[in-house]
C-alpha cells in the first residue's frame, strides 16, 4: 500500500496560518540542506492530494514557476506540475487544471482508493481544513512538519479537530539554518 506523506509548515504552537490566512511569518530563507531536504521527500512521490481552496494558488504558482529554466525553484516546479493531482472538491464538476482530477466521494474511501492504486508515494498539501480532516480521519502516514521560528498564538490550526488519540513515532528531529526544524513523524504501528 502506498504511504500518503504530509508536508506542512507551522508555527511553534501548531498553526498553519495567521487567523485570517496570512502566511507572512513563514521563514523563507531555505538553506541548501533544507532545499535538498524537501528534494528528497517529494522525489519518491507521483501523486499529490489538495483541497479545492489549495489547487488554485498552488497550480498556478508551480506551472509558471515551471515555464523559467535555470531558475533555482525550476525543478521543483517540474516536479510539482508533472506529478498527477487529486483535488478534493464537493462544488467542481470538473476539472480546471491539466493533469489534475478531481475527488468528490467521502475523504476516507477516496484516500482508500488512492493508496491501493498502483504507485509510489502520495503527498498531501493543503489548507488548515483540508489538513485537519486528514490528520482528524488518521489517514497521514508520515507528518513531515517543518516547524517555523515564531509563536502566532492564534491562527489556522490542523489538530483542534482530533477526537482520539493517535500514537506517533519520532522518525527524525533536525534543524536547519534559518531556525527552522523539522519533526518527522510516523503514524505507531
Amino acid at each position: 500500500m502506498r504511504t500518503l506523506k504530509l508536508q506542512v509548515q507551522t508555527s511553534i504552537d501548531g498553526f498553519i496560518g495567521g487567523p485570517n490566512g496570512e502566511l507572512d511569518w513563514l521563514t523563507w530563507n531555505w538553506d541548501d540542506a533544507l532545499k535538498n531536504y524537501v528534494a528528497a521527500l517529494t522525489e519518491p512521490i507521483d501523486c499529490i492530494v489538495m483541497g479545492r481552496n489549495m489547487a488554485p494558488g498552488f497550480i498556478a504558482h508551480w506551472t509558471k514557476a515551471a515555464e523559467n529554466p535555470g531558475t533555482p525553484e525550476y525543478d521543483f516546479a517540474r516536479k510539482m506540475t508533472d506529478t498527477p493531482k487529486v483535488v478534493f472538491t464537493k462544488t467542481l464538476a470538473q476539472s480546471e487544471w491539466p493533469n489534475t482530477v478531481l475527488a468528490k466521494g467521502a475523504l476516507a474511501d477516496e484516500i482508500a482508493r488512492i493508496k491501493q492504486a498502483p504507485g509510489s508515494d502520495i503527498i498531501a498539501y493543503g489548507g488548515a481544513q483540508f489538513v485537519g480532516s486528514l490528520v482528524a480521519a488518521g489517514l497521514i502516514d508520515e507528518l513531515n512538519l517543518f516547524v517555523n521560528p515564531v509563536i502566532l498564538g492564534n491562527g489556522l490550526p490542523i489538530f483542534s479537530s482530533v477526537e482520539q488519540r493517535q500514537q506517533l513515532t519520532l522518525a527524525e528531529a533536525r534543524a536547519f539554518e534559518g531556525g527552522i526544524v523539522l519533526l518527522k513523524y510516523l503514524k505507531a504501528g
